[in-house]
């Protein structure tokens, strides 16, 4: 069957762009090998979402029940049913991406897709061919798989596992040792914790969340540490030892203070991504690859005529929002539209555990490195009226301005609900918003956005409840 387009890919990318394919009036086909909303539907953002979720109410429940008037006596988790929670919520957005297919006329293909020549594509089932498509445009939206050495680090799928693995444990572990603290890594070691588990972070590099501004990063080891939650950082794992008598694995570290040995039930492996690019016939095409990567243009175009490539194969953020983002200007590219370029300077980053963390722009050595004289502000949750309300406190938001033309270079927050807040950047910065601009717009009171001004207000020697 001959169509206009052929996304390959049901993900936040794949799906977003055969929409808006079919919206323009081209005839659009989505291939997908397993499931539609791909990792972050199924396996990523919203199941995710739904277990931290669960792990804050029980921590509110029994941290501050009490100063609420609520009695937390004798609460027993029903972990099966927190899972079984989420994967209820995964079917429901599952079938409202389905409808989204047949209202817009998307031509879904299940199956495993390879490449061909002449913009032909060839779907394959348990192996064996079933289906040969074209088109005249093709892009590559496959998404990524997780990073991991099998060799090394003995992948199991049991006892060393990822993400994946992690949303169908019947059970929860006693211990578990995650290696990596990126978004996955602190997502998953705050769920754990708050169910019970005892909870190790490694982290090879010096801070956890080793890509945020180093004051975020300062205020999180500290915060987790005051849970309970043991980190590691600077360490490097040595040996892994799976030992059949107990069932537990051994995991001895280097460390800059020595040597370590950790046990754990399970080891969850969390640093990070790769382009899920292998066995889909790129080689055959010519399609040209960079460090793992599927190198585009500023338009998605590969360097080969008529193919393109969005989201987690290209080298720009793997999240969610900006493989959607992609999508569409890559869709209006194709049609002849003119539509506005990304941004990647204005991707707003956010991490779903508790404390929260959400940033945009540079970080306060970012600045410094490309030459900025800057101004830098800071408002604790401790001086929020609708924070001290909530009796959540913990963390700060952190402002960075070009002290030349007051250009707003980065924001940074960590604390309750701040993945709600990072959005009122993200647009202030898109709109060039000084702060002269910011501090001239009144917010509500008593509100948690307020801690943003008063953020600016202290770094421009203005602080009113500072």
């Amino acid at each position: 069957m001959y169509f206009d387009v052929i996304i390959l890919g049901g993900g936040p990318g794949g799906y977003v762009a055969s929409i808006r394919a079919a919206q323009l009036g081209l005839k659009t086909a989505l291939v997908e090998k397993e499931s539609i909303g791909g990792v972050c539907l199924n396996w990523g953002c919203i199941p995710t979402k739904s277990l931290l979720n669960s792990a804050k109410i029980l921590q509110s429940i029994k941290k501050d029940g009490e100063i609420f008037g609520i009695k937390n006596e004798d609460i027993e988790i029903d972990y099966p049913r927190i899972l079984s929670k989420s994967r209820k919520i995964v079917d429901q957005i599952k079938k409202g991406v389905s409808f989204l297919m047949r209202k817009n006329g998307i031509h879904v293909i299940l199956g495993n897709a390879q490449l061909g020549k002449r913009k032909k594509i060839e779907i394959f089932q348990k192996e064996k061919s079933i289906a040969e498509h074209s088109a005249k445009h093709i892009v590559i939206a496959t998404g990524a798989i997780p990073k991991i050495n099998n060799t090394k680090y003995q992948y199991d799928g049991k006892k060393i596992i990822t993400y994946k693995e992690a949303l169908s444990l019947s059970s929860l572990p006693k211990k578990i040792i995650i290696v990596g603290s990126g978004s996955i890594g602190l997502e998953f070691a705050y769920f754990y914790h708050s169910m019970g588990t005892e909870v190790f972070i490694l982290e090879r590099c010096s801070k956890l969340f080793p890509n945020g501004d180093y004051d975020i990063s300062n205020h999180l080891k500290y915060s987790f540490s005051k849970k309970g939650i043991k980190n590691y950082v600077s360490s490097n794992i040595s040996k892994i030892t799976t030992c059949t008598n107990d069932n537990e694995v051994t995991v001895d570290i280097e460390t800059l203070s020595g040597n370590v040995t950790l046990k754990a039930d399970i080891i969850l492996y969390a640093t990070g991504v790769t382009p899920n690019i292998k066995h889909i016939g790129l080689e055959k095409i010519g399609i040209q690859i960079e460090e793992g990567f599927i190198v585009v243009d500023d338009n998605y175009r590969t360097n080969i005529d008529g193919y393109y490539a969005i989201g987690d194969v290209i080298n720009t953020p793997s999240l969610a929002h900006v493989a959607s983002h992609e999508a569409i200007n890559c869709i209006e590219n194709i049609k002849g539209l003119n539509c506005q370029k990304i941004d990647y300077n204005n991707i707003p980053k956010c991490v779903y555990s508790l404390p929260e963390i959400a940033s945009v722009g540079y970080t306060e050595k970012e600045s410094k490195e490309k030459g900025f004289q800057i101004k830098v502000g800071k408002f604790p949750f401790s001086a929020s009226g609708r924070a001290i309300t909530d009796d959540n406190t913990d963390g700060f938001v952190k402002v960075i301005f070009d002290d030349k033309y007051d250009e707003w270079l980065g924001c940074h927050m960590i604390g309750n609900h701040v993945t709600d807040l990072i959005s009122e950047v993200v647009v202030a910065r898109k709109l060039e918003g000084t702060s002269h601009e910011i501090l001239g717009s009144i917010h509500p009171h008593p509100s948690l956005n307020e801690s943003i001004i008063e953020a600016i207000a202290h770094a421009y020697g203005k602080a009113i409840h500072l």
